[in-house]
């Protein structure tokens, strides 16, 4: 768990199109919001 303030580690996530985007690409370039919706392509 990181502590707020706390810059976040590198890591790499594919895209909609399975294109490899890295963290660290965005780094001191602008704001990145994150955000996982877990349940949007399963049925509920």
């Amino acid at each position: 768990m990181l502590k707020e303030g706390t810059t976040a580690p590198d890591f790499e996530l594919g895209d909609q199109f399975q294109r490899k985007i890295s963290l660290s690409k965005y780094r001191d370039a602008q704001h990145v919001l994150l955000v996982f919706y877990p349940l949007d392509f399963t049925p509920t």
